[in-house]
């Protein structure tokens, strides 16, 4: 239990920071300075997603048989990924909530949750294989959300759900076969959405973005 006491350790630091973070916030927030409110919101967001890493890992520390099993069916009915094809034929899934900013750890809080959910979701089906495609970002935005607090494309971290998409949908992600395009939407709530498209549907995608549902398109199990 030494690894599991170590670990243990981490934790209780991590918790320290978040709650003097936190008394950070609140001060800030109570004295009327939103711009410090929303730095340290960040400096908390982060040390957030830390936690929750080392918290996932907890349980296979203990030894017990199954232990990574049960954390990812318990990360599936937190974080509850939609997978599927558009009624076009497109590759699609949806995350309920903004992909992270790029910093230490977001690529693997980003696998700890959408590998499983894909892995899940192409145990039924063989892998679609799209040749010369688009891989479509679409990050829906809380309209309630600040503009100020919406983020650069190159800031979020987009690298480890490419990486995953390609394994089960594309032959490669290299630039040769596979072309990136980012927008931004506004919805009710905060989530990403992420297309396979072929190039030469494109055009088509474009001029569908408009007019996508807030609840998003439905999603067939088939293509």
């Amino acid at each position: 239990m030494i690894k599991f006491l170590d670990m243990m350790g981490k934790i209780v630091r991590l918790e320290k920071r978040l709650q003097e973070q936190l008394a950070s916030i609140q001060w800030f927030c109570e004295n009327g300075s939103t711009y410090e409110v929303y730095l340290h919101s960040l400096n908390m967001e982060e040390t957030a997603e830390r936690l929750v890493l080392l918290t996932r890992a907890l349980p296979a520390y203990t030894g017990v048989p199954n232990a990574k099993l049960e954390v990812e069916r318990r990360i599936k009915d937190c974080i509850p990924v939609e997978i599927g094809f558009t009624a076009e034929g497109w590759f699609c899934l949806r995350i309920p909530a903004l992909l992270p900013k790029k910093s230490g750890g977001s690529a693997d809080y980003i696998r700890s949750f959408l590998y499983p959910a894909m892995r899940a979701f192409f145990e039924k089906q063989l892998p679609v294989r799209y040749r010369d495609g688009i891989l479509i970002y679409r990050h829906v935005y809380d309209k309630a959300r600040p503009e100020r607090k919406k983020r650069d494309h190159d800031n979020i971290e987009i690298n480890m759900v490419s990486d995953i998409v390609a394994m089960y949908v594309m032959t490669d992600d290299g630039p040769s076969v596979c072309s990136h395009y980012y927008c931004s939407a506004e919805g009710s709530e905060d989530r990403t959405e992420v297309y396979v498209v072929p190039k030469w549907d494109f055009p088509i995608w474009l001029v569908k973005e408009t007019g996508i549902p807030d609840e998003g398109v439905l999603l067939y199990e088939k293509r």
